[in-house]
């Protein structure tokens, strides 16, 4: 029997919750700061009341080992007493053979066989034996733990953190444990206090297989007076020109000057006390430390919701996913779905109806705050991936990169929503670079400027055979918004896309005073109220080859406030 001294009872089955879809999308962008009020009040009022007595493990607690098979017997040594097949003297249960082996003592080891590494312990349908099970292959150097079929693994109270990270519905990983799991799901009880899943500390090396990650939660990050709208302003005053063109007022300048929220950026960099390490608020369903890897195949991450970063996924070491969806996942900041601050590979996966406040609904590679200093981007490579159907009250509605390097092949972000910008693809900040090739962003929709890609402060993108499409903005750019970056676009085709508000411009491409190279692309089928429905530029630099298109755009191709445009006609 166990004197593992069980507190995490399991709970009835809970009914699946009902998926909260908001309607960000409003006529403007005027009133944005009373919805982020509103919407805050609304998540932070979904957790219920928040407990105090948390399960507290304890290292000392031993684990049952009933259920364990014997390990076989070997064979008497030669030239000891005993007959051949006799068990040694001893328990050799508790590793005790002749010379006991547990101090080393392995005397005549060398002619026993050797034997074979587990195929991993069974962990029964007993969210109390999977706690066991993981400290007890933590204390042991790891181990595989073979999940049950069909299972829920119900988690009522949360095992005591530290203070930085917080708590967590299971030990925190710190050796190399696998989860295998068929049909199996480890989630958080509606009823239970805020902890998110699991957490894998440093030099713990987690692989799950096979299961569900299922309403983790942490607790809401105040944020003050930090809107999407004061957040943005640190890489474009797009917010504010729209209000002046809206008001009739003189609107180019504003764009080409440097964003107001710079000088905030330097005061937030210079502060003290700021804090670039996963916070207790961050990842709501899974949490990878600095110096921690995991791994995820076959996996569902769903309905969890952070108050930092990540509502699925907070990673600030290594993380991979393969034929993996996260979906249905909140953030209070940044990274509906994924965040990402270390190194990110994601795979054959699929980023679905996720939503953040700030940005990146779907995945965000990096975060800018205002209270403290930057979390610049780590590296991520999406291949052969959907982005899918993401919400961001801010900007970068499918994917965000700020100040990282973020490369996406072979992959679909489409029907994705921003508010602000860059409702597909959004990249801002010094030495932010978004890498796309073979990829298409489509069918994405703001009420800003960016419909598909938005470029912010000094932001770089190399698009490669890819197709920008179908994508909408309400002022600039329904295509693509350019502010102070550079894009350059190769053997790739910008169509289709609309800027559809009364006073929008730039059907296919908006660019302030940054630089467009387009390198054997078309850019054919946009459409903008006021001229240009092709390509805008204000103080840009727009470079044309002779084997692009610039064609058959509404109402005309191209305009340029002080420089012609090369190689477009009408």
């Amino acid at each position: 029997m166990s004197n593992y001294v069980a507190k995490n009872n399991a709970s009835e089955s809970e009914a699946t919750p009902k998926r909260r879809r908001k309607l960000w999308l409003a006529s403007g962008v005027a009133g944005l700061t009373g919805v982020v009020s509103i919407a805050a009040v609304g998540v932070a009022t979904g957790a219920g009341a928040v407990g105090t007595d948390g399960l507290r493990w304890s290292t000392a607690q031993q684990v049952s080992r009933d259920g364990d098979q014997p390990a076989a017997t070997p064979a008497a040594p030669a030239g000891k007493k005993g007959a051949p097949g006799q068990a040694d003297r001893g328990d050799e249960r508790n590793g005790e053979h002749r010379g006991d082996e547990r101090n080393g003592d392995n005397r005549g080891a060398d002619r026993r066989m050797p034997v074979p590494p587990p195929e991993g312990k069974d962990v029964p349908c007993d969210s109390d034996k999977l706690i066991q099970a993981l400290i007890f292959a933590n204390e042991n150097h790891g181990g595989v733990l073979n999940l049950a079929k069909g299972c829920t693994y119900k988690l009522t109270r949360s095992g005591v953190g530290d203070d930085r990270t917080g708590s967590n519905g299971l030990p925190v990983i710190t050796e190399d444990v696998v989860l295998k799991g068929h049909d199996t799901t480890i989630t958080r009880d509606a009823t239970a206090a805020e902890f998110r899943i699991l957490n894998v500390g440093r030099g713990g090396n987690l692989t799950v297989k096979g299961l569900t990650i299922k309403n983790g939660q942490t607790r809401a990050l105040p944020i003050n007076n930090e809107t999407p709208e004061a957040v943005w302003s640190r890489f474009s005053n797009s917010v504010e020109a729209t209000k002046a063109a809206e008001a009739k007022k003189e609107y180019l300048p504003l764009l080409q000057a440097t964003p107001k929220g710079i000088a905030l950026k330097a005061k937030a960099d210079s502060a003290p006390s700021t804090l670039v390490d996963p916070l207790s608020n961050d990842g709501g369903g899974v949490l990878v430390q600095p110096g921690g890897s995991a791994s995820f195949e076959e996996t569902h991450i769903v309905a969890n919701q952070a108050g930092g970063v990540g509502g699925g996924l907070a990673n600030f070491g290594k993380a991979s996913l393969h034929h993996t969806t996260v979906a249905d996942n909140t953030a209070f900041l940044y990274g509906g779905g994924i965040f990402n601050a270390g190194v990110l590979r994601v795979g054959e996966s699929r980023v679905l109806n996720n939503d953040a406040i700030i940005g990146g609904g779907g995945v965000a590679n990096g975060a800018a705050f205002i209270f403290r200093r930057d979390i610049d981007g780590g590296t991520a490579l999406i291949e052969k991936a959907e982005i899918t159907g993401n919400e961001a009250l801010g900007f970068g509605g499918g994917l965000l990169d700020i100040q990282g390097n973020t490369t996406v092949k072979y992959t679909k972000i489409t029907g994705n929503t921003a508010v602000l910008a860059g409702a597909g693809v959004t990249a801002a900040g010094d030495d932010s670079t978004v890498e796309l090739a073979h990829a298409e962003v489509a069918k994405n929709t703001t009420a800003g400027v960016g419909g598909g890609l938005a470029l912010g402060f000094r932001a770089i993108a190399n698009v490669t055979e890819s197709k920008i499409v179908e994508n909408k903005a309400g002022f600039f750019g329904g295509g693509v918004f350019n502010g102070t970056g550079e894009a350059t676009f190769r053997h790739s085709e910008i169509s289709g896309n609309r800027a559809v508000g009364p006073l929008g411009v730039g059907g296919g491409i908006f660019t302030v005073a940054g630089v467009i190279d387009l390198e054997k692309t078309k850019v054919a089928h946009n459409f903008a109220t006021l001229t240009a429905g092709g390509v805008f530029s204000f103080l840009g630099e727009v470079n044309v080859d002779d084997k692009s298109a610039i064609t058959a755009n509404k109402p005309t191709n191209c305009a340029g406030t002080f420089t012609p445009i090369p190689n477009c006609f009408g």
